[in-house]
């Protein structure tokens, strides 16, 4: 399979303290790839290193063959890699649907000049799209709804709506169900297992396990900025190395 992103020999450090150690990483297309470990394994240090935001000490991130390393965060995202924060980036004051055509319009368009209501106004193609992927997350009956008024769950839902319109290549998702309850988050993977049938690569941080195992295809386990095991979910859940690591000891 081709490897749609691979993150080599990456050491990122904050004064005294390495987030990322030769931190090695390869995600073939197509796949649903996971990444575990414990708080401060350097999982989110990670994402922003690939999306733009943190740039390397050394090494490098490619993207279908090509170095995005020190690119800025837009010139990734026009690249095809777009990324759901661990807390929903959203446009309170707007409306749920007016918040998916935003970025829509931005992607299509790049710098596109911006009286984002009039802009919208004239994109009835574009609303209709944007309605398909609210039906996807189930928030269509909402569209005309202010941003604001959402549940967290909702509102993580909407920003995975945001990033699906901008037809991304790799989509990076941090956390994507942290602090919702557990109807929110089987909601949010029976919306993941439909996006994975379409075919497109996803890099999911998540601690849920259930969430992992119900999507992953393939799992890396970080821990102290360095991937201690990689493989598919029944050899990450048997491997004591991980259970050490990520568990102490106990059974995932």
């Amino acid at each position: 399979m081709t490897a749609v992103l691979k993150v080599e020999g990456v050491n990122k450090s904050f004064g005294g303290l390495k987030a990322l150690n030769d931190l090695n990483l390869s995600v073939e297309e197509g796949t649903v790839h996971a990444i575990i470990g414990p708080n401060g394994a350097g999982k989110s240090t990670m994402l922003n290193v690939c999306i733009g935001q943190l740039v390397p000490d050394t090494g490098s991130v490619q993207f279908h063959g090509e170095n995005i390393t020190g690119k800025e965060p837009y010139q990734i995202n026009q690249a095809g890699i777009s990324r759901v924060f661990q807390t929903p980036a959203i446009f309170s004051e707007l409306t749920i649907l007016q918040n998916i055509m935003v970025p829509a319009l931005a992607h299509r368009d790049g710098n596109f000049k911006f009286n984002a209501f009039k802009a919208m106004g004239r994109e009835k193609e574009l609303e209709e799209e944007a309605m398909r992927y609210l039906e996807e997350v189930s928030l269509a009956d909402a569209a005309h709804d202010l941003a604001a008024s959402m549940s967290r769950g909702n509102k993580r839902r909407l920003e995975l709506a945001m990033c699906l319109i901008q037809h991304p290549r790799l989509l990076l998702l941090d956390e994507p169900t942290a602090g919702m309850a557990r109807h929110d988050t089987n909601r949010t993977i029976d919306t993941l297992k439909k996006i994975k049938e379409g075919g497109m690569t996803k890099v999911i941080i998540e601690h849920d396990m259930h969430v992992v195992f119900s999507v992953a295809d393939r799992i890396s386990v970080l821990a102290q900025g360095h991937i201690i095991a990689e493989g598919t979910p029944d050899e990450i859940r048997g491997n004591p190395k991980v259970q050490e690591a990520y568990l102490g000891g106990a059974e995932i």
